[in-house]
């Protein structure tokens, strides 16, 4: 495996693993984003840049979410 295939499965790697662990902490507050996971046109740019698609919810949803960072930012 070259380098930069290296590289890119890595990043792919850490970025799943980071869905599931904000899945996961999500998940015990009630709060669940469907549309949640890794942009695989992402990971394939030179270096790669994986990014997390948050993705889209409901406003009921978004309402949840908003009340548990107001409490975190306190």
């Amino acid at each position: 495996m070259t380098t930069q295939r290296r590289a890119a499965v890595d990043a792919r790697n850490e970025a799943e693993a980071a869905c599931g662990e904000l899945a996961d902490v999500l998940g015990r507050t009630g709060i669940v984003l469907p549309s949640l996971a890794v942009d695989p046109v992402t990971f394939g740019c030179e270096p790669p840049r994986v990014l997390v698609e948050l993705g889209r919810c409901n406003v009921e949803t978004a309402r949840k979410l908003i009340a548990v960072l107001q409490r975190a930012a306190r």
